[in-house]
């Protein structure tokens, strides 16, 4: 059975939270919660593909974008388009938002891949699910919600999904890319 993310996922390292709210063709739309006394976040990346509207519910949040800070508190929100490199750079304070991705494309599969990995147990210490299992299912579902890290070509980006792409095909993972998305 797939992946459910209109129900609560729960980071076990981080105590972050994500739930999807809603999947247009137009926006994709999930909550993210981050717990007091963690400072943990995406690292810096562009969406190539969508906008990104962080819709402040509780905190306050900090977004680097291109080396530029912008803050938002509740009830305000922060438009980031394709693109922009960003980050969020929050304080340790508790943290509720709204997130949206303009236009939705493949997110909803995504997050199944993403949440899927964290229920397993597929994080790094930091809470960070396996990139490279990450990889081969983006390559594998033809992603077009790509997101690719801060200082990585697109070009780059694109063989690295190449490689991770044939290392899941030896090691399986494509039973797990089922199991998660259908």
């Amino acid at each position: 059975m797939a992946v459910d993310i209109y129900v609560q996922c729960i980071n076990p390292i981080t105590g972050e939270i994500f739930k999807c709210i809603s999947v247009t063709e137009y926006a994709f739309k999930m909550q993210w919660v981050k717990p007091a006394g963690t400072q943990h976040g995406a690292l810096p990346h562009i969406h190539i593909n969508q906008d990104e509207i962080f819709y402040v519910n509780k905190g306050e949040v900090k977004v680097l974008i291109d080396g530029r800070e912008q803050v938002a508190g509740p009830g305000e929100k922060i438009i980031i388009g394709k693109g922009k490199t960003h980050v969020i750079v929050n304080t340790s304070d508790e943290l509720d938002i709204t997130l949206e991705c303009r236009p939705a494309l493949d997110q909803e599969k995504l997050m199944q891949c993403f949440e899927g990995l964290m229920q397993d147990g597929y994080t790094n210490e930091n809470g960070y699910p396996d990139m490279r299992m990450m990889g081969y299912f983006m390559k594998k579902m033809r992603c077009q919600s790509i997101t690719i890290p801060k200082g990585v070509t697109l070009k780059k980006f694109k063989r690295m999904l190449h490689k991770y792409y044939f290392l899941g095909m030896a090691k399986g993972w494509n039973k797990l890319y089922k199991q998660y998305t259908t």
